[in-house]
């Protein structure tokens, strides 16, 4: 007996399996939904739901996308082999060979997400961040052999993040964190973007809801004046276009929650001011044809100024996700900034649906990915298969994954034109590997655009790169491992090197070990004994302690981080732990600009860790209120409501350092750039010089978060021309 969810959602469905299927095709669908129906029957979710509106709903996620028949398919019937009892042969022999693969690989995943979150399990198989590791490493080995696999996930996950809420809260919140982690980047990276945009707003309204609701009422505010806006520009461009025949539909977009908080974080370190909604509105031209395209750029250009340096071309040259548009930015009416989007009507599917385009059903179709680049394009899914014979770790191989395959890619040329996808912030180094892992071992230099270039440069878009080999082979450096000094973004580049250096004899890097930890030991002046290092460390001996840090498997920062005692016992505080200063108004943050005039209101006086909100008062500033406040509430003029949030106080400690250096023009200047560069504070510095033997030392004091941070420092400034060492000294 079905429930009135489950024939409104099976009627939903239908109608959307109906608008672009054949009826035989349609039929089949059908025959699933009520084959699933029957399975599913007297099951519930947690919010007390029929459990098969789940598997509906996911189908018709997938159906508003248009995908073919046997994925709409798999997804209704993608949980009955796991809660149903329902066998692989069953299903076979009743729909077919093809979706009984694809039902069975999703069900393989659900299995192992089961496993990560059943406590008894995991004591007994390994920790929860292992076992969520093999988990993700099975789906994108999963998706890697048949990409609609993920496609049904990634549906599957959206419709569980919508119902998050019947769930308790360190559930939401795992479940959130992972989806921002993994799912996002993947929905990114396969260029699903309405997927991405969906499952990054619920994860960021579990994960942070306070950041949630003050983005929310900022978007709300600001809408009725933004929708003017919008409908003028949209106007203001679509007159010019009609009049060079250009045939095309426009229409404004607004950048969504979690987005719109990232651009807000940005601008507050760049000391920015957001006080402009307009920024976050993006104009959007869709056109018929390529040549159409370029035609409504000139269009654009010639009514709107463009913003200098603010223009992609990402038709002649796609994004590694297949998305191709023209971007630009304009000044556009009343002088606000505007970003114009320009792509033809099937670049804008692929833009939305991404991959999943290459699945949609088109009549006489074979329902296979098509068009020339797909398989190019996706080459990077084959490296997921490589990567998973290469890396023996389910760790290791998720961080090689998040960051090599989910991050922002940069595109670079070798010598001969070749093309390289680098992840945002990759160094000639990493490029080295990528080409040959010989080549990366014995890297010596690099010249960038016909200039010598320093190693650990992060490169950029359209870099051409040339690599100069060592004649004698070398072998990597171990500073190359050290995060603190930027050589290695890519996690298979640090795999290959940390490969090397594992090959290499034992006793070689035991001693190399033991020499980086008596340094750093010694110039933070920690004492401890041998036996209690490797208790401390959970190592068996000092000899596996050591070879851990001389093959870079470890770092020395984290070494002295654990053997560190409380902060307290090693340095004197600057300032008590999470206790804002007697005068609050000094850490108040307004629009995400500290230091505004401000005032704490009589009425409700609110106190450090209250929620609260401002109150433009004309010449007296921004008062400040409790967000409860009465007062505050009955005010009729809405629009002099502004965010305000308390400043974050941290604890800082006091430590004289000494550094011993050859003297020489710059010195004291590279020291302290360094120094700030970390986010340090210079309390005092002095230098004493040895006219004789032309050194130098230098003195100073400087307030850290800690032992972490100041190891950190210890390895940047020791990179300086120059630095022969510097260690701490004591503060008597």
């Amino acid at each position: 007996m079905t429930t009135t969810e489950q024939i409104g959602s099976a009627k939903d469905l239908m109608h959307a399996v109906h608008k672009y299927l054949p009826v035989d095709r349609a039929s089949a669908v059908e025959e699933s939904l009520k084959f699933a129906i029957s399975a599913h029957d007297g099951q519930q979710r947690d919010s007390g739901e029929p459990f098969v509106v789940h598997p509906i709903a996911t189908a018709i996620r997938l159906a508003d996308m248009r995908l073919d028949t046997t994925t709409i398919q798999a997804a209704l019937l993608h949980d009955v082999i796991e809660d149903c009892g329902i066998t692989f042969q069953e299903l076979e022999s009743k729909f077919g060979l093809e979706v009984a693969k694809l039902v069975d690989g999703v069900t393989k995943l659900k299995r192992l997400d089961m496993i990560s979150e059943n406590s008894a399990m995991v004591k007994q198989i390994a920790t929860p961040e292992a076992t969520r590791a093999a988990s993700l490493r099975k789906m994108l080995v999963a998706m890697a052999e048949d990409v609609r696999v993920v496609l049904i996930k990634l549906s599957d996950r959206l419709h569980n993040m919508q119902t998050l809420g019947h769930l308790p809260v360190p559930k939401q919140q795992r479940i959130s964190r992972e989806t921002l982690d993994i799912y996002s980047p993947l929905a990114h990276r396969l260029g699903m973007n309405d997927i991405k945009w969906q499952l990054e707003d619920q994860a960021f309204r579990y994960l942070m809801p306070r950041q949630y609701k003050s983005i929310s009422r900022l978007v709300s505010r600001k809408r009725a004046e933004r929708e003017i806006y919008t409908e003028a520009a949209v106007k203001a461009i679509k007159e010019p276009l009609e009049r060079a025949k250009i045939t095309c539909r426009v229409d404004g977009r607004v950048k969504h929650l979690y987005s719109t908080y990232n651009k807000l974080q940005r601008y507050e370190r760049m000391g920015r001011k957001f006080d402009e909604i307009y920024d976050l509105i993006a104009i959007r031209v869709v056109t018929d044809s390529l040549s159409d395209c370029y035609a409504a750029l000139g269009v654009v250009h010639s009514k709107w100024r463009p913003v200098p340096g603010q223009f992609d071309d990402y038709i002649a040259s796609p994004k590694e996700n297949m998305y191709q548009s023209l971007h630009t930015s304009v000044r556009g009416p009343g002088n606000y900034p505007i970003e114009v989007q320009i792509r033809t009507k099937e670049m804008h599917e692929t833009a939305e649906e991404g991959v999943a385009s290459h699945w949609m059903y088109k009549e006489g179709d074979d329902l296979a990915p098509k068009g020339d680049n797909f398989e190019t394009r996706m080459a990077w899914l084959r490296q997921l298969l490589e990567w998973q014979r290469e890396l023996s770790g389910d760790d290791e191989y998720l961080a090689t994954v998040r960051t090599d395959i989910l991050q922002d890619q940069v595109f670079v040329y070798t010598p001969q034109g070749d093309v390289k996808d680098l992840p945002a912030g990759a160094t000639p180094i990493d490029f080295a590997y990528r080409i040959h892992t010989d080549l990366g071992h014995n890297t010596v230099g690099a010249v960038v655009n016909g200039k010598l270039t320093a190693l650990n440069t992060p490169l950029n878009n359209g870099d051409v790169v040339e690599i100069r080999k060592a004649r004698i082979p070398r072998g990597p450096s171990l500073d190359w491992l050290n995060p603190d000094l930027g050589y290695l973004i890519t996690g298979s580049a640090r795999t290959k090197v940390k490969q090397w250096f594992r090959k290499q004899e034992r006793q070689s890097n035991v001693r190399r070990g033991k020499d980086l930890l008596k340094k750093e030991l010694r110039r933070l002046g920690l004492k401890y004994n041998e036996k209690e290092i490797v208790a401390s460390l959970d190592y068996d001996n000092l000899d596996d302690l050591s070879e851990a840090l001389g093959t870079g498997q470890i770092s020395v920062a984290r070494v002295a981080d654990t053997l560190s005692p409380a902060p307290h016992e090693v340095f004197k505080p600057e300032t008590k732990s999470g206790e804002p200063p007697t005068d609050q108004t000094k850490g108040l943050v307004v629009m995400g600009e500290p230091g505004l005039l401000t005032r704490i209101a009589r009425c409700c006086s609110p106190v450090y860790g209250d929620e609260i909100t401002g109150y433009l008062t004309r010449g007296r500033g921004v008062t400040v209120h409790r967000q409860s406040c009465p007062i505050l509430r009955d005010t009729e003029d809405s629009d002099r409501h502004i965010p305000v949030a308390w400043g974050h106080y941290e604890t800082t400690y006091a430590s004289r350092l000494q550094i011993k250096a050859f003297d020489r023009v710059g010195l004291i200047r590279d020291i302290t750039n360094v120094v700030s560069s970390e986010n340090v504070n210079i309390h005092s510095l002095t230098s004493d010089e040895d006219e004789k033997t032309n050194a130098c030392t230098v003195s100073l004091t400087v307030y850290t978060t800690g032992v972490e941070q100041l190891s950190r420092l210890f390895s940047r400034v020791e990179t300086i021309p120059g630095v022969d060492s510097v260690f701490r000294v004591s503060e008597a």
